[in-house]
């Protein structure tokens, strides 16, 4: 182990190195003796979901395996050195910088490249936020991580509620059911936060959340970006899923189009 990387209710992440060959892993263990039933499956899920995808815009899996001494699963992944889009989004803010225009854009792409993938195998990734876009170390690259929360969908449609209230888009909050335009919602709060330093919905209270999101109206993002980036926040924060648009459409926009040169690799 070389230092712990994060931590939530039942999971803590190290940063990790193999013996054999020193390369270097995240390692997330998580207490099964404290998990319900329903959490251990989600927990399993991300096994079977991070097991059967390789993309270069999903964090990779490597391993897992069942720690008896600590009772833990433990899952192996790729290490994205450049840590996560939430701590890069407050670094910046705290020496009072904004993220360059272009470095949203590459990360959006690479974002809705991720999403396309898994929508592609009907999964939702239903937790979709800045902190789980993790960057390399020259943060050129961003790929989805934590899928633990994800769904394999055979109908379409899903009626779980889950995510962060912040990024949960109206149908999750109203309890209605839900499909990929879901992640597109949770995807407009991220381009939104990586220009606003913010999400675009925030209160002191649940009540007060619900009430924002249902109305779905939001601050204009800062004067310094231009009309195409808030045009496609607005169009992924439509009330309407139907309104939504699919990651494909999102790439074929002339909005993005016309910056894909920019990012040879993508």
């Amino acid at each position: 182990m070389l230092g712990k990387l994060g931590e939530g209710a039942f999971s803590i992440v190290y940063r990790a190195r193999r013996k054999e060959d020193g390369k270097e892993y995240a390692l997330k263990k998580i207490q099964f003796n404290s998990l319900s039933a329903r959490e251990v499956a989600n927990c399993l899920n991300e096994v079977r979901i991070l097991a059967s995808i390789s993309s270069s815009y999903i964090i990779g899996y490597k391993d897992a395996f069942y720690d008896e001494p600590s009772k833990c699963l433990c899952i192996v992944t790729e290490f994205a050195s450049g840590g996560d889009l939430y701590h890069r989004i407050q670094s910046a803010k705290k020496k009072g910088q904004f993220l360059e225009e272009n470095e949203i854009w590459k990360t959006v792409i690479q974002m809705v490249s991720g999403l396309k993938v898994l929508h592609g195998l009907n999964i939702f990734h239903r937790d979709l936020k800045a902190a789980n876009v993790f960057l390399t170390k020259d943060q050129q690259s961003a790929k989805l991580g934590d899928l633990n929360v994800s769904i394999v969908s055979k109908n379409g449609m899903a009626y779980t509620q889950t995510g962060t209230p912040y990024y949960a888009c109206p149908e999750v909050w109203n309890d209605k059911p839900y499909n990929s335009k879901s992640d597109i919602w949770s995807l407009g709060c991220v381009i939104y936060e990586m220009a606003a330093q913010r999400p675009p919905f925030q209160s002191a209270d649940m009540q007060g959340l619900w009430k924002k999101i249902n109305k779905g109206v939001y601050d204009r993002l800062p004067s310094r970006y231009s009309d195409d980036l808030c045009w496609l926040a607005g169009q992924c924060l439509k009330l309407n899923p139907t309104d939504r648009p699919s990651c494909d459409a999102i790439l074929k926009s002339p909005q993005v189009r016309k910056r894909i040169h920019l990012f040879p690799n993508e």
